[in-house]
């Protein structure tokens, strides 16, 4: 009996403790203890690998990236397929002309492009570290020995990988192959006929990249903030004949791209020939080099771009412009883009980019506005902004 009235008076006691503590509802005013709100688990970072973007349900996982290689010649214009390029990259070939590499994620992305053209050691040197296929027709004897040296004969899809003729093109002049169009103009190539050459031949499409191509802004943050000048125009001198202007569009975020037309004498908007859409990236990089004829190839005036020196640039974003470094060092090493301080590599707001490596000896030719110019190709006004990159 005694014991179970000291169980009782324990339990009594225990009671008022707690109560006493915590107290009930009524006696603390009606209001409950607050429950903590759980913590949220940070989204994943999973960047798509040429954009810095999240990756959507359609990205190819484990695919090899694609570059391929497209003429830039004026009769070859428009072209087709640019559009749908995560990457674009411009760079000044023989004879002062140009020539576009454009980057997919995957071969399976490719649309109808064209036309197909050789390859060319600078830009094959640009992308050799991302180890993609590289679909071209033709290739320099320069470029014929990085082939060799690097074993990359398996990746290396030369007759772009299946390519086909279109005779029935017709350029901007509504010249076809009938009527003045040269053969060189006519090849394009497709997911499809891709595909049918990496089937027959057996090619590894496999890799795993655990970087992206620049250093991107994190796509859960906000966007890197240009601080430079403003730049509603930017004009790139490739040789007197290639150059390309960006105007941006604050309606989209992008600059629109158009080139330079010398039957003309001023710039025509570069459109695709598949879906009649102007051109147009979020970023503009504008990277200045020493490019030079190869010696022993002045016949052939082969190109060669200096890139283990690294060099001075400018960055374009948001209608803005910065100033910027890059290095490169040797074929395997990536680019990379920094600050112009060096501090610090360079954050690359995700979207698509155009590229551009340009001769050092154009760079006086460089230049930037203010506002859209409209006073013809070579217009210049009191805003427009021109500085050596020596």
């Amino acid at each position: 009996m005694r014991r179970a009235l000291s169980l009782a008076l324990v339990l009594t006691l225990a009671a008022g403790i707690f109560t006493g503590c915590g107290g009930s509802a009524s006696s603390q005013g009606g209001q409950a203890a607050a429950t903590p709100e759980p913590t949220a688990t940070p989204e994943p970072y999973e960047a798509n690998a040429l954009t810095g973007e999240a990756k959507d349900a359609d990205y190819p996982e484990g695919q090899r990236i694609t570059a391929v290689m497209v003429n830039n010649i004026t009769d070859a214009r428009p072209q087709r397929g640019l559009s749908d390029a995560k990457m674009l990259f411009e760079i000044k070939v023989e004879g002062g002309i140009t020539r576009f590499m454009a980057l997919f994620n995957s071969y399976e992305e490719l649309p109808t492009i064209g036309p197909i053209r050789s390859a060319r050691d600078q830009f094959f040197r640009l992308v050799l570290p991302w180890q993609p296929i590289y679909i071209h027709d033709g290739e320099s004897v320069v470029q014929k020995q990085y082939i060799k040296n690097y074993s990359y004969d398996e990746w290396n899809l030369n007759n772009g990988g299946n390519g086909y003729r279109d005779f029935n093109r017709k350029n901007w002049r509504g010249y076809s192959y009938n009527n003045g169009l040269v053969y060189e103009h006519t090849e394009y190539t497709d997911a499809e006929h891709v595909g049918k050459y990496i089937t027959s031949n057996d090619v590894d499409t496999s890799r795993t990249y655990n970087s992206t191509f620049f250093n991107f802004v994190d796509y859960r943050e906000a966007p890197h903030q240009v601080n430079g000048d403003d730049a509603a125009q930017v004009t790139i001198v490739h040789s007197e004949n290639y150059r390309t202007r960006f105007t941006y569009d604050s309606s989209l975020g992008q600059y629109k791209m158009a080139q330079y037309y010398p039957q003309m004498g001023d710039y025509m908007d570069t459109v695709d020939e598949n879906n009649e859409r102007q051109l147009a990236f979020d970023n503009v990089v504008v990277l200045f080099t020493d490019i030079h004829t190869y010696p022993g190839h002045e016949a052939q005036d082969l190109q060669y771009a200096e890139y283990s020196w690294g060099g001075v640039g400018y960055y374009c974003y948001g209608g803005h412009i910065e100033k910027i470094r890059w290095t490169k060092g040797t074929d395997l090493e990536a680019l990379q883009l920094w600050n112009y301080d060096m501090t610090e590599n360079l954050q690359v707001n995700t979207g698509k980019s155009y590229v551009a490596v340009v001769d050092v000896d154009e760079a006086s030719r460089f230049g930037y506005t203010a506002s859209e110019s409209t006073d013809g190709p070579e217009a210049a006004t009191e805003e427009t902004y021109v500085e050596s990159a020596d």
